[in-house]
C-alpha cells in the first residue's frame, strides 16, 4: 500500500507538469498513457483495475486538493518566469525612465569603439583605416575602399541580424553558429563578386590605375570582413567584444606605425586583420562552448530558399542604407564644378571634414534608438495583456503616444547633439585646437545641413525597426529606395548646376523622405497596431 501512495504522488505531480490543471479525466488518461504506464501494470503499481479509474483519481485530486488549485504546467511556470512584470498604465512613467537610462547609456556605451577611433585620430593623426598624412589621391582610394566594402556587406549585415537572432531567441545555438558561418562565407564571396565586377569595369574603361585599384581592393576586402565579423556580436548580446577587437586591431596598427618602417597602408590592413582574427576565435570558441552536447531544435540544416524568401527585403534595405550615405559625398567629389578633375570619383576634404562632423549627430542618437525599440518591444507585449479586449483603441492610443515621446526626445537628443558639434568647431579644445587648421566656411554649412540630415535618418530608421518588430519589412525597403532616388537626382542636379557642397541637399531631402514614408506607414499601422501585433506573432 504504502509503495502504491508514493507512486501515485508522483503521478499526480508528473500530469500537473504536463498539463497543469486538466479539463477532463480523458486529458490525464491520455497524458498517463504518454507516460508508458500499461494497463496490466496499474494494480501492482497503483493498485487500480485499470488506467481510466486512475485517471479519475489524478483528475479528482487536481481539481479538488486545495495545494493543487491553480496549478500551473511546466511550459506556463517557465512563460510567467520569463515574461516581463505587467504593471498599470500609472507606473509607465517610471519604468520608461528606468529603460531610459539603461539602453540610452548602453547606446552611448557601444560608441567606444568609435571613440577610440575619434581619440586615436587625436593623439596619433592615425585610427584603424584614416590617417592625417594621407594626400588626396591616397584618400580617395581608402575611402572608396570603405565606401566598397560597407555597402557590399550591409545586406548580409542585416540578414545576419534578422535570421541569426530568430534562432538565437529559440536558443537553438547550432543553427545560429550554422547561420552566422553560412552568411559570413556568402558575404565574403559576395565581396569577391563587387571587386570583380568593378575590376572588369576598369579593365574596359581605364577609370583608376591599377596601382589605386589594388589600394580600395585590399580596403574593401579587410572592412567589408571586419563589418560581417563584428555582426552577430550584437545578436549573441556579447557587443563588449566589438570594443576589445577594434582596440586590440588599433592598438597594434599604431604599434606598427610608430615603431616599423612599414608603410601606412599595411600598417591599417595588419590592425584590421588582427580586429578579425580576434573576433572569428572569440566567435568559435563561444559556441563551442554554448552548443557542447546540444542538439539543433529547428534543424541540421540550412534551407537556402527560405533564408531568402523570408530575408530578401531585409537583405536589400541593409544595402541602400549604406548606398543612401554615401551617395552624397559620390556626386559631391565626381562634380567637377570647380575645375576638372584626375579620375571620375576624386577625394574632396574639405566636403568629407563637414560630413565627419556631421554623423557625429548620427552617433551620438544611438542611445535613443536603442531606447525606442526596446522600450516598444517591452510595452506592446504588456500593453496588449493588461487591455481589455473590447477597448483595442487603448492599447493603440498608449503605444502612438509613447512612440512620439520617443521623437520629442530624439530632438531633443539631437540638440545636445548640435551644441557638442557647436563646441568642437568654435571652441578652443575642439578641432582648430587639435589640428592646427580653421575649418572653412564649406565645411562648416555641409555639416550643418548634413547634421540636420543625419537626424532625419535616425527618424527613419527608428520606425523602421518598429515597423520590422511588426513583421513589416516592404514599407522600409520602399521607403529607402526612394530616398536613395530623390538623394541621386537632386544632389545630382544642384551638384552639377549650383555648387558641388549642395549634393548634401540631395541627402537632406532623402532622409525627409525617409521619414514621411515610414512615418505614413506608422500612422496606418497605429490605427490598428493591436492587429498587426497579433498578426506579427
Amino acid at each position: 500500500m504504502e509503495h502504491h501512495y508514493r507512486n501515485i504522488k508522483s503521478l499526480i505531480e508528473q500530469t500537473k507538469d504536463k498539463v497543469g490543471k486538466p479539463v477532463s479525466s480523458q486529458v490525464v488518461e491520455a497524458t498517463i498513457e504518454s507516460l508508458g504506464i500499461r494497463e496490466k501494470d496499474t494494480m501492482d503499481d497503483y493498485g487500480f483495475n485499470s488506467i481510466k479509474d486512475l485517471a479519475d483519481l489524478v483528475f479528482y485530486e487536481l481539481n479538488n486538493d486545495p495545494y493543487y488549485i491553480g496549478s500551473k504546467n511546466a511550459k506556463e511556470i517557465e512563460v510567467e518566469a520569463t515574461q516581463p512584470k505587467i504593471i498599470q498604465l500609472k507606473d509607465y512613467f517610471k519604468l520608461k525612465t528606468k529603460i531610459f537610462a539603461q539602453y540610452y547609456s548602453l547606446g552611448i556605451f557601444h560608441l567606444l569603439p568609435v571613440l577610440m577611433q575619434i581619440a586615436a585620430i587625436i593623439l596619433f593623426g592615425y585610427s584603424l583605416w584614416t590617417f592625417v598624412g594621407f594626400n588626396e589621391i591616397q584618400s580617395t582610394a581608402v575611402v572608396l575602399g570603405v565606401i566598397v566594402g560597407l555597402i557590399s556587406t550591409g545586406g548580409f549585415v542585416q540578414v545576419i541580424g534578422k535570421q541569426a537572432s530568430f534562432y538565437w531567441n529559440y536558443q537553438d545555438y547550432k543553427m545560429t553558429n550554422k547561420t552566422i558561418n553560412y552568411l559570413h562565407k556568402v558575404g565574403m564571396l559576395s565581396i569577391f563578386f563587387v571587386l570583380t565586377a568593378i575590376f572588369l569595369v576598369n579593365f574596359f574603361f581605364h577609370i583608376y590605375p591599377y596601382e589605386v585599384l589594388f589600394i580600395v581592393f585590399a580596403y574593401a576586402f579587410f572592412v567589408g570582413m571586419l563589418l560581417l565579423m563584428l555582426a552577430p556580436l550584437h545578436t549573441i548580446k556579447q557587443r563588449w567584444m566589438i570594443t576589445f577587437a577594434i582596440f586590440c586591431g588599433t592598438a597594434v596598427a599604431i604599434f606598427l606605425k610608430e615603431t616599423t618602417q612599414l608603410m601606412i597602408f599595411f600598417t591599417h590592413w595588419i590592425g584590421i586583420g588582427v580586429a578579425i582574427l580576434i573576433t572569428k576565435i572569440f566567435l568559435v570558441l563561444y559556441f563551442k562552448k554554448l552548443t557542447k552536447n546540444k542538439k539543433s531544435i529547428t534543424g541540421d540544416k540550412i534551407k537556402v530558399p527560405v533564408l531568402l524568401y523570408h530575408n530578401y527585403q531585409y537583405f536589400f534595405y541593409g544595402i541602400f542604407v549604406y548606398v543612401f550615405i554615401f551617395i552624397d559625398r559620390i556626386l559631391a567629389w565626381s562634380s567637377g564644378i570647380n575645375g576638372n578633375l584626375p579620375f571620375l570619383i576624386y577625394f574632396e576634404k574639405n566636403y568629407e571634414l563637414g560630413m565627419d562632423l556631421a554623423i557625429l549627430v548620427f552617433l551620438l542618437l544611438a542611445g535613443v534608438m536603442e531606447y525606442g525599440i526596446a522600450s516598444f518591444t517591452r510595452f506592446i507585449d504588456i500593453g496588449q495583456k493588461i487591455t481589455d479586449h473590447k477597448t483595442p483603441e487603448d492599447f493603440n492610443n498608449q503605444i502612438k503616444k509613447m512612440y512620439w515621446q520617443q521623437i520629442l526626445i530624439l530632438f531633443v537628443s539631437s540638440a545636445l547633439a548640435f551644441v557638442l558639434i557647436y563646441y568642437i568647431i568654435n571652441a578652443s579644445w575642439g578641432f582648430e585646437g587639435q589640428f592646427k587648421e580653421t575649418l572653412v566656411r564649406l565645411s562648416i554649412k555641409v555639416c550643418v545641413i548634413g547634421g540636420a540630415g543625419y537626424v532625419l535618418l535616425a527618424w527613419g530608421m527608428l520606425n523602421s525597426l518598429y515597423l520590422f518588430t511588426l513583421g513589416q519589412a516592404k514599407r522600409p525597403l520602399q521607403a529607402i529606395v526612394y530616398a536613395c532616388l530623390f538623394n541621386i537626382v537632386l544632389g545630382f542636379f544642384l551638384s552639377r548646376f549650383w555648387s558641388y557642397e549642395y549634393s548634401v541637399l540631395g541627402m537632406f531631402c532623402g532622409a525627409a523622405v525617409f521619414v514621411a514614408i515610414t512615418l505614413k506607414a506608422m500612422t496606418e499601422y497605429f490605427k490598428n497596431l493591436d492587429y498587426h501585433y497579433y498578426a506579427a506573432y
